[in-house]
C-alpha cells in the first residue's frame, strides 16, 4: 500500500471530573514537608482533578469517546479499530478496557486492543494507528481512548514521590481517519530506556507482594520509587536530551523545519523544566498550555492540551503542533501534526 496515504485527526474528546484538590490541600497532606506556595511555583499545581464516586478508569474513557463522537458526528459503526490507552488501575483487574469501550459506544464493527506505555501511550498509539491504517486496507477509522486515575496510589508523605503529586484524573479520546486530508499526523519518534524499568512502581498488589491483612493499610498508597537515587540521577542525565532527540527526529521524519513549530501539546511536569523546554524550542507561553489547573492526567495530557488550544484559538489553520510525553519505565515520545 502507498505509504503517502494521509492520516488526519477528525477530532478530540475529553472528560474531566468536577472534583478537585487544591495546592493548599496537597501541601497539608505532606505533613508540612511542602508549603502551599512551593506546590504552586515548583510543582506547578494550583489545583488538580481527582476522581468522584463514579469516575472509573474505563468509564471516563467511555465518556471521552462519547464526547468526540458527538462533536465529530462519526457513526460508531464506522469505527474499524479501537486502541485503548487507559491505565491498568481500573474498575476490575484483567477486564479488557477496549472491548468494554466498544460495547458501551456501540462500535460493533470494530475490534479492540489495550495498549500501555504509561504516560507515553497516546503518542505511541497514534503512531501505531497510523502505521496500521497504512498497512491494512480494512482499517480506515481508529478511535484512541482511555481513562486515568493513578493518583489514587500517591502517598503525599513519601518525600521521594513529589514528582507524582500532580497525578490527576480524567479521560481522553481522539479519532484518526485514513485519507482525511486535514489535521495531518506526520512523523513520530519514541525512545525507551530499560535501565529504569524497575525504578518506580506500585509495591503491593502484584505476584511478588500480594495484598494481605498485614499490608492492606499501605497497599493502596504504595506507588513509590524502588530505586530513587538511580532514577533521579539517570533522568537528570538523559531526560531533556531524549525529549529533544524525539522532537528533532519527529520533525526530520515529517520533512518540516523545527522552526515552524507553533504549538507544544506537552504533559504537565515541573514548572522550571516546562519553561526550560519552551526556551529550548524558542516558544512563548502563548504557544503552549501549562495544565496547572488540571494536573497530570497521564497519557491524556496531550489530548487535553490539543482540545484546550483549539478552544482558545492557539491552534489555527496551518499551525504545526508537536505532542511531547514521557512515561515511567522509561519512555520519551514526540510527534508532529500539521493542523488545518
Amino acid at each position: 500500500m502507498n505509504k503517502q496515504i494521509k492520516i488526519g485527526i477528525v477530532g478530540t474528546g475529553i472528560y474531566l471530573p468536577k472534583t478537585k484538590i487544591t495546592a493548599e490541600e496537597i501541601a497539608s497532606k505532606t505533613n508540612g514537608v511542602w508549603e502551599t506556595e512551593a506546590v504552586k511555583t515548583k510543582l506547578g499545581i494550583i489545583e488538580k482533578t481527582i476522581p468522584g464516586e463514579n469516575d472509573g478508569t474505563q468509564e471516563m474513557g467511555v465518556w471521552a469517546s462519547e464526547d468526540v463522537l458527538q462533536k465529530t458526528g462519526i457513526n460508531p459503526l464506522n469505527i474499524d479499530l479501537i486502541l485503548n490507552i487507559g491505565e491498568e488501575w481500573k474498575e476490575y483487574p484483567l477486564t479488557t478496557s477496549g472491548i468494554y469501550l466498544q460495547e458501551k459506544i456501540g462500535a460493533k464493527n470494530a475490534w479492540a486492543i489495550d495498549l500501555q506505555q504509561r504516560c507515553c501511550t497516546t503518542i505511541s498509539a497514534m503512531k501505531i494507528a497510523k502505521d496500521m491504517m497504512i498497512a491494512d486496507d480494512d482499517i480506515n477509522t481508529v478511535l484512541i481512548a482511555g481513562g486515568y486515575r493513578n493518583g489514587d496510589f500517591v502517598d503525599y508523605t513519601d518525600k521521594n514521590m513529589s514528582m507524582m503529586f500532580n497525578l490527576a484524573a480524567g479521560g481522553g479520546a481522539i479519532i484518526l481517519k485514513k485519507n482525511y486530508d486535514k489535521n495531518l499526523l506526520l512523523g513520530s519518534h519514541i525512545i525507551t530506556d530499560g535501565s529504569l524499568a524497575r525504578d518506580v512502581g506500585v509495591k503491593y498488589g502484584g505476584t511478588v507482594n500480594p495484598i494481605n491483612k498485614d499490608n492492606i493499610d499501605v497497599a493502596y498508597k504504595s506507588l513509590t520509587m524502588f530505586n530513587p537515587e538511580h532514577m533521579k540521577t539517570r533522568l537528570n542525565e538523559v531526560s531533556m536530551n531524549n525529549w529533544m532527540l524525539c522532537i528533532n527526529k519527529a520533525f526530520e521524519k515529517s520533512n518540516i523545519n523545527i522552526k515552524e513549530l507553533g504549538y507544544l501539546a506537552v504533559l504537565h511536569f515541573k514548572k522550571s523544566m516546562y519553561e526550560y523546554m519552551l526556551e529550548k524550542l524558542n516558544l512563548t507561553k502563548e504557544e503552549s498550555i501549562y495544565l496547572s489547573n488540571i494536573g497530570h492526567v497521564g497519557q491524556i495530557d496531550q489530548i487535553i492540551s490539543l482540545q484546550l488550544a483549539i478552544e482558545q484559538n492557539k491552534i489555527k489553520q496551518g499551525t504545526v503542533i508537536a505532542m511531547v510525553a514521557a512515561g515511567i519505565g522509561y519512555a520519551w515520545a514526540a510527534n508532529v501534526i500539521k493542523w488545518g
